[in-house]
């Protein structure tokens, strides 16, 4: 066998093995992408909820930490429309988790207030709903949670840690 076959064999190895592994970590990243879209669509629910049972005026007393929860939930919302647009970027995703953490906050602090004379600061319908949203939440959160881990795992791999240097491919941030 001449050597200069054997250069051209092991080009064309590396070459397909190349376009191979890009293949999978484009899939893998699209995958991840595909991913936050269930996500988004129950974190979204959260606004809903919230905006839709705050939206009428309150009294002033109550108006501090309802404020606070319309406040944080508008806040999450925004975070959510820079998240939508770019999912695996890490500090649009830092800067969403630190926005949902603020509204879970919000939302405790009215729910812990004490009752006065025309009953629980947050009725019980809208406490089960909100519970019924974290669950749902969570099952989207740990689907996209498992695909970004498979595609950083990918890309930290060697040598297709070298593709994904040279495309560009950077870590997601997952979401706790």
């Amino acid at each position: 066998m001449n050597i200069s076959v054997a250069i051209w064999i092991v080009w064309a190895v590396a070459l397909f093995w190349a376009v191979g592994a890009y293949n999978r970590l484009v899939r893998l990243r699209s995958q991840a992408i595909a991913a936050f879209a269930p996500l988004e669509l129950q974190f979204s629910q959260y606004v809903t909820l919230v905006q839709g049972s705050f939206a009428l005026p309150v009294e002033a007393e109550e108006s501090g930490l309802r404020a606070g929860v319309l406040a944080a939930a508008r806040q999450f919302e925004s975070s959510l429309k820079a998240a939508r647009g770019h999912p695996l970027d890490a500090l649009a995703m830092r800067a969403l988790q630190t926005a949902h953490e603020t509204l879970c906050v919000s939302w405790q602090r009215l729910r812990d207030e004490p009752p006065d004379l025309a009953g629980e600061p947050l009725p019980a319908v809208l406490q089960q709903q909100w519970e019924h949203i974290a669950l749902q939440v969570g099952n989207a959160r740990d689907e996209f949670n498992r695909q970004v881990r498979a595609y950083n795992e990918a890309i930290v791999q060697f040598p297709a840690h070298l593709l994904a240097w040279l495309f560009g491919f950077k870590p997601a941030h997952t979401i706790t």
